[in-house]
């Protein structure tokens, strides 16, 4: 099968509806071949919904899904053998032991790669004889993503892979995954780790009430969002309002200066505007304490768009 689309991953206007409700509202992205597109919203914001119509699970009431350039629910057959799945819920049985659930699983594929090795790849060799009622839920997750790549997948779907892990596993998951990028994998991931995302993908989506409301780089989506300056003034003194329009003119308010609480300013030049405040200090002999200066993070650009919805 080929396709001449840069994109492993097309979605356009895609909407998806269950009776009254529209849990999916004309979503467009595209992952691109090898890399890590990660989709970001609150619960309900329809990740698992569009995840489920890329893995083919249904079709969309309206708009286009292609994955390696084939419809995925009509067009199943000629992609499933190169799409590796991890569902939020795996529903193994659990009376069978680890080995028999991958070797089960890989009785399913066309070239699996072998059970021993993808049970390594997810530090499980040790519990191969171990049945999966006996598995903690941490060891049922990295069962359920060997399960996913065991078929070498081209193209590999991720929904909250790392949910219940401890940091170490979440950590050996990363590893994992940077190692398939490298390989050349291709890997739609939704997460509620705004860090998992940060260290992880090359562009995001952030969703909201069926909507994609932000998406671009980690940094440009960041960057729509304006850096931070927190400090306390001596009793007395305050702010010149210059500083004051500077976080006004973006929305916000400074805090009351007051000793007692930090003056937040907030602005889209942080070099300049901090300059020019060390540079008050300085002439007028102003100590700011606790001084902070930091950028927007991917936590407070999430937030804002939770907070807005």
């Amino acid at each position: 099968m080929t396709t001449t689309t840069s994109a492993a991953v097309e979605v356009d206007g895609v909407r998806r509806r269950y009776g009254e409700f529209e849990a999916v509202r004309g979503v467009s992205f595209d992952v691109r071949r090898g890399e890590l597109f990660a989709l970001l919203g609150t619960n309900g914001a329809g990740k698992t919904t569009t995840m489920d119509l890329v893995a083919g699970f249904g079709a969309p009431d309206a708009g286009t899904v292609r994955v390696l350039g084939c419809d995925p629910y009509r067009q199943r057959g000629l992609i499933r053998p190169r799409l590796g799945i991890m569902l939020q819920e795996g529903g193994l049985p659990p009376d069978l032991t680890v080995t028999e659930s991958a070797a089960m699983w890989a009785g399913t594929l066309t070239d699996p790669r072998p059970v021993a090795e993808a049970l390594e790849l997810v530090d499980l060799r040790h519990r191969e004889d171990v049945f999966v009622r006996q598995l903690s839920g941490g060891e049922r997750r990295r069962l359920d993503l060997a399960l996913a790549v065991l078929g070498r997948p081209a193209v590999l779907l991720l929904d909250e892979p790392t949910t219940g892990l401890d940091p170490e596993s979440r950590r050996n998951a990363w590893r994992m995954v940077r190692a398939l990028l490298a390989d050349g994998v291709t890997v739609l991931l939704t997460t509620h780790y705004l860090q998992e995302a940060q260290e992880l993908a090359d562009r995001i989506a952030i969703m909201q009430g069926g909507e994609v409301v932000a998406a671009g780089s980690t940094d440009e989506v960041v960057a729509r969002h304006p850096a931070r300056i927190t400090f306390r003034l001596p009793s007395g003194v305050r702010l010149p309002s210059p500083f004051a329009r500077t976080s006004a003119a973006l929305g916000r308010d400074p805090a009351s200066h007051t000793p007692d609480k930090p003056v937040t300013l907030h602005t889209d030049a942080l070099q300049a505007t901090l300059t020019e405040l060390l540079s008050w200090a300085r002439r007028h002999d102003v100590e700011l304490a606790g001084l902070e200066a930091r950028p927007a993070s991917l936590e407070e650009a999430f937030l804002a768009v939770a907070d807005a919805s």
